[in-house]
């Protein structure tokens, strides 16, 4: 044991000695350089190790997985767009692109509309209160994803008949008369679905009530005492002065509660594993990866995930620079 520390002891300082020769030598080489190109000469050295950390721990994975994608399950052999051919043949497949479609056009909008909600509500109280309103409202978003589909579980809970049903909505159900239901089997309409979805909006409206709050108290107060002395309501207030204010901000939330939709997996692997229709693209990927051992299937299925986000990363990230601009 004793052994095996020394020469990890010894691997630190020999790779600190290495690392800091380097670094030496390298600057001396620079000092012999002219004085414009030394600055451009530190800049490439800055970049350089960052770059290539994203080339080989982010791009290269990219690209393998798209190549796996056009081969079969076990990757050896080349099959062109039989995989994809598959995918969208496929009944289930469409009913899943259907789900994520519902993910994308719910979750983010009544994230947002609740956040706003919060915050416009929490901004009018006391600084003492709303200090406990914030922490309470954002307080789920400290929990883990597994641990709010537990809770929620509980919470959806079907006990068969004969015994004393523990979760809340049935017990609800039950003392008003009624026959209790099992929730997450209900697939009518995707309502199962609608019920997964309540949690991520549950766990995300503190984030989205956070950042908007912070917006609205940006907001200059000249604009807010202009419209008021020109005799606004306060609806008028907030949706005519307000809220073209913090448009940026609204649509940066709404774009990384997007993205986040988009990739979810962790609830519908807790509370149904994807069955009764309610399974996502990530989570189809996980079943056709781990499950099924189908590499090819799973890299496309994942290829069509990277080519649904990759317009909303931009859209992100140029919501950012017109923020950045706007400052």
């Amino acid at each position: 044991m004793w052994g095996d520390i020394l020469y990890g002891l010894l691997a630190i300082v020999l790779g600190v000695a290495i690392s800091y020769g380097l670094y030496w030598l390298l600057s001396k080489l620079v000092s012999l350089l002219p004085a414009k190109t030394q600055d451009k000469v530190r800049h490439w050295g800055f970049l350089l190790p960052a770059a290539t950390l994203v080339l080989v721990i982010l791009m290269y994975p990219l690209v393998q997985t798209i190549i796996l994608s056009f081969f079969n399950a076990s990757g050896k052999r080349f099959i062109g767009f039989d995989n994809y051919k598959e995918l969208f043949t496929s009944a289930d497949f469409l009913g899943i692109l259907l789900n994520n479609f519902l993910w994308v056009a719910i979750v983010p909008f009544f994230t947002v509309a609740i956040g706003l909600v919060f915050a416009s509500l929490t901004n009018r109280v006391g600084p003492s209160r709303e200090k406990i309103f914030k922490s309470l409202i954002f307080m789920p978003m400290s929990i883990s994803f597994i641990s709010a589909a537990t809770i929620w579980g509980l919470i959806y809970e079907y006990v068969p008949p004969g015994r004393p049903e523990i979760g809340i909505m049935n017990a609800l159900v039950t003392a008003s008369g009624n026959t209790p239901q099992p929730w997450l089997l209900i697939d009518d309409f995707r309502f199962n679905s609608f019920l997964l979805m309540i949690i991520v909006i549950w766990l995300q409206a503190g984030f989205s009530m956070v950042l908007l709050s912070s917006a609205i108290k940006a907001v200059p107060e000249e604009t807010i005492e202009a419209a008021k002395i020109d005799g606004a309501t306060s609806g008028q207030v907030f949706f005519r002065i307000i809220l073209p204010q913090i448009k940026g901000t609204i649509m940066s939330v709404f774009v990384t509660v997007l993205i986040l939709v988009m990739k979810i997996f962790d609830v519908v692997l807790a509370m149904t594993r994807g069955k009764y229709n309610t399974s996502v693209l990530a989570m189809e990927f996980y079943s056709r990866f781990f499950v099924d051992n189908d590499s090819g299937a799973a890299s496309a299925v994942v290829t069509i995930l990277l080519v649904l986000i990759a317009p909303l990363m931009w859209l992100q990230i140029r919501t950012v620079k017109q923020q950045e601009t706007l400052r």
